[in-house]
Order: C-alpha cells, then sequence, then structure tokens
C-alpha cells in the first residue's frame, strides 16, 4: 500500500484540532481513498465512553466537594486560593460534558443536535484556556510571594481577586468562540447521520492556539517554579505547612503537564504535518490516530485529578471529607466527628481555616488532659475558638 495524502485542510485538521473537543471525529474523512478506516479501531467504541464516564462521575464529585469546602472556609481568602476554587469550577462544567461525547464516540455518530454540539464543543475550550491560565496564576502569586516577598494578604483584596480572575474567565471565553462559530454538525458519508465537527478549520488558528494555551503558560510556570526551587533548596528550615501547600501545587502543575504534554506534542507534529503537507502512509496514519486519541482519554481525566490529589496530599481535606462522609452514615456521632475539625500543623494552606484553631497543638491538649470533669467541655472549647 503506497502512501496516503494527508489532507488534513479540510477533515482532518478538524477532528484533530487542539481544541481536543473534536477527538470524537470521523476517521474515515482522513485522506484519500487508500486509507485505514474506524474499523482499524474498534477499542475506540469501549475504551473512550469507559474513560469518559469513570472522568465524569470522580471529577464531578471530586470537584463538587472542593467548591463547598473552599466555599465554607472560614476567614479571608487568599489569591491562590480563589485560582483552587476557580479551576474546580471550570474542571466541574467541563466533566458535565463528557457524557454527551461518551455517547457519541460509541454510537459512531452525534445525537445532540447543534445546540449542544456548539455549547460542549466551547465548555472543553474554555476548560482548557482557563485551567493553565488558572495554574499559570498560582505559579506567579507563589514566586511573588516566595521570591519577591509581597504580602499575599495584599494580593488576596477583593479588587485583586476580580481583577485576576475576571482577566482570566473573559481570555478563556474569547478563545473559545470559534467552538461557537465554526463547529456544526457535518453529515457522514454514507449515511443520513452527523458528526460534530469545525466547519472551517485553520492549522494558523490550531498553532496559536497551541501556543497561547499551552507553549507560553508553560514557559512562565516552569520559570516559576525552577525559580522557588531554586531558592527554596537552600532553605531547609522553611515551615512544614508552606512546604505541604507547595508540594501540593507542584502536584496539581505536574499532573496538568503530564495529562496534557502528549496530546499536545501529537497536536504540534499534526500541525507539522498540515503546513508542510506531508505524506504519511497508512500504518503512520493509524499511529497519529491512536495516539491522538489515547492522549485526548488522557488530557481529558486531567478534570478528575485535582481532587484525588488534595485526599493524598492535604490532611485537612482528608479530614473534612471523613467527617462529611461519617455524618453522613453516623448521624449521632455528633462529638465524634467535631474532633476532625482540627487542622494539624502539617496540614497545607489550601483548605484549613485561617482561625486561631490551627495554631492549637498536641501539647496544649495534654495540658488539659487530667484536669477532672472539665476535660471534656475544655477540648470542646479549644476546637471551637
Amino acid at each position: 500500500m503506497g502512501p496516503a495524502h494527508l489532507e488534513f485542510g479540510s477533515a482532518m485538521i478538524a477532528n484533530w484540532s487542539t481544541s481536543i473537543d473534536s477527538f470524537t471525529a470521523d476517521y474515515s474523512t482522513v485522506g484519500s481513498d487508500d486509507i485505514c478506516l474506524l474499523e482499524d479501531l474498534p477499542y475506540a467504541h469501549i475504551f473512550i465512553p469507559t474513560m469518559n464516564f469513570i472522568t465524569f462521575f470522580t471529577g464531578f464529585f471530586g470537584n463538587l466537594y472542593v467548591i463547598l469546602l473552599m466555599a465554607r472556609k472560614q476567614g479571608s481568602k487568599r489569591l491562590v486560593d480563589t485560582f483552587v476554587l476557580n479551576l474546580a469550577v471550570a474542571d466541574l462544567v467541563f466533566v458535565c460534558t463528557l457524557p454527551f461525547w461518551a455517547v457519541s464516540v460509541a454510537l459512531g455518530y452525534w445525537c445532540f443536535g447543534e445546540v449542544i454540539c456548539k455549547l460542549s464543543s466551547y465548555t472543553i475550550s474554555v476548560n482548557r484556556c482557563s485551567s493553565i491560565l488558572f495554574l499559570m496564576g498560582m505559579s506567579v502569586e507563589r514566586f511573588l510571594v516566595i521570591m519577591k516577598h509581597w504580602d499575599s494578604r495584599s494580593m488576596g483584596t477583593k479588587k485583586t481577586i476580580s481583577m485576576s480572575c475576571g482577566c482570566i474567565w473573559m481570555i478563556s471565553l474569547l478563545v473559545g468562540i470559534p467552538s461557537l462559530v465554526y463547529r456544526k454538525l457535518i453529515p457522514m458519508k454514507y449515511t443520513s447521520k452527523s458528526l460534530c465537527q469545525d466547519e472551517t478549520p485553520s492549522t494558523t488558528f490550531s498553532l496559536v492556539l497551541l501556543i497561547l494555551t499551552f507553549l507560553l503558560p508553560l514557559g512562565v510556570i516552569l520559570f516559576c517554579y525552577c525559580s522557588i526551587f531554586s531558592k527554596l533548596r537552600g532553605h531547609v528550615s522553611q515551615g512544614k505547612r508552606r512546604n505541604n501547600a507547595l508540594k501540593i501545587i507542584f502536584a496539581i502543575i505536574g499532573a496538568f503537564i503530564c495529562f496534557w504534554l502528549p496530546f499536545n506534542t501529537f497536536s504540534a507534529f499534526l500541525i507539522f504535518a498540515v503546513s508542510q503537507n506531508m505524506y504519511l502512509s497508512c500504518p503512520e496514519q493509524t499511529a497519529l490516530r491512536w495516539g491522538l486519541t489515547t492522549s485526548a482519554c488522557l488530557a481529558f481525566t486531567n478534570s478528575c485529578i485535582n481532587p484525588i490529589i488534595y485526599v493524598f496530599m492535604d490532611q485537612h481535606f482528608r479530614q473534612q471529607a471523613l467527617k462529611y462522609c461519617t455524618s453522613f452514615c453516623n448521624k449521632g456521632g455528633t462529638m465524634q466527628n467535631s474532633a476532625l475539625a482540627f487542622s494539624s500543623t502539617e496540614s497545607s494552606l489550601l483548605f484549613a481555616n485561617k482561625k486561631k484553631f490551627t495554631s492549637v497543638t498536641s501539647n496544649r491538649l495534654e495540658d488539659v488532659k487530667g484536669t477532672g470533669t472539665d476535660v471534656q467541655t475544655s477540648a470542646r472549647c479549644l476546637i471551637l475558638v
């Protein structure tokens, strides 16, 4: 079988644009007549819907819990707290679109109408942009606090928070507009069914989108944290809570890079292939499709990973999760559950309430012990301070 010309311009770039919302497209529209058909990739009809539904359920409940916990957090909120909250909101809205794409892949066509096609594609584009911009904002905020000794409280004013989050959402909403304009129902060949695709794709736009929504923010993030790591490496005596908070942010950003880098690598190669009018053999086309499909699923999964990171790395988050689960299962355990309100000194700064009870140590509790009938009352008062 000779090499097949990748005429991506009218089809392939629509199916595999750097806005991953089109990964469900019809493979049979790619290239010349001598191509690899969709039947060569039967796993996609099982693997993609399964992964999407797992991501949906995990991401929906996980991000919803993060939003509720951050909303209930008492005391003044810092800029980084607001970024975490907005990141969870973006991921929550995004995962709500996954069932549509899961069903679409399972059926092999789009059955939800053009309005849902446009809105779900728009949501994915907005999520992709807003996620990395909020991560970049977290990185810049930590850089200014640690490297430039800015006061995190001064950056946590309502004006600063509103301007920062407002700008990020505005940019993200604007970046997603092409999905509203060009995303349409495209009829499939030899059938009355349709696919949700871009009508007029552009390699130039895809390249600009790749740079603005991944490469440029990634460069800023790496610069900020390389600088922070270089400085903190010589200061081992930093507080445990600050170090733990940084570790959590490192993990969030590291996960984002790991989940999104493969897809953006394949996307960059695709854009290069289109711009250079490359010829690829059928096996090479198949490898590219497989790579884009699996890496797109991996990128989608990133929207459910942050709550999992919080569970494993944030002690207060685990305590509160256990508290609410115990309360739900056992309504009578009020006093026992209240003990979980303590925030350890090793807890991160992300979810712990900024109140005086966070400074209560185990030594102070030891001082209370042995005072007879006042022990229970004193302990209760310490929790509520």
